[in-house]
């Protein structure tokens, strides 16, 4: 069952109270929010027009655990990457790049309301067996994270580090 798009911002909003979450993920449907940063701590949007690194991030389920794969990458600032996600596990997954703390904080606030979806260009919502893209350009240096923050799935490992020289 999705929330209107009112009802997930005003119950995310609640929330965030308690928690004072910081900016968070995104995903795709119809029933997202958008956080209204205009700035993120991983970077900037990236242009899908211009040449990008391309990297697969393939997110599954295995032996009680929760994955992405590759769940670490190294990069360069100012790269520009174009994330292929694939969902080849058998349930819908999520990718949100930000700091860990950030995401930390999201994702006890997605405990709440785990119906929560976003419309944010630091993350994607994933279904089973399905594909998406994000592309994103690192613009700051530093150690950053893509996790899942669907309620459970962090705590089965579904995390990754990104570092940034």
């Amino acid at each position: 069952m999705k929330m209107s798009l009112s009802i997930a911002i005003g119950a995310y909003l609640l929330s965030t109270v308690a928690v004072i979450a910081g900016p968070g993920p995104t995903g795709s449907g119809s029933a997202g929010h958008r956080h209204g940063h205009a700035t993120f701590s991983a970077g900037e949007p990236g242009d899908p027009k211009r040449t990008a690194r391309i990297v697969q991030v393939v997110m599954r389920e295995a032996d009680g655990k929760m994955l992405f794969v590759p769940d670490r990458l190294e990069l360069k600032k100012g790269e520009q990457v174009k994330f292929v996600l694939r969902n080849n596990g058998d349930i819908e997954h999520e990718f949100v790049l930000a700091t860990a703390a950030e995401n930390l904080k999201h994702a006890e606030a997605m405990k709440k309301n785990p119906d929560m979806e976003h419309d944010d260009p630091n993350a994607k919502r994933v279904q089973s067996k399905k594909s998406d893209e994000l592309v994103w350009k690192f613009t700051k240096a530093g150690e950053f994270e893509y996790g899942c923050l669907i309620p459970g799935h962090r705590e089965a490992g579904m995390v990754g580090v990104v570092i940034v020289k």
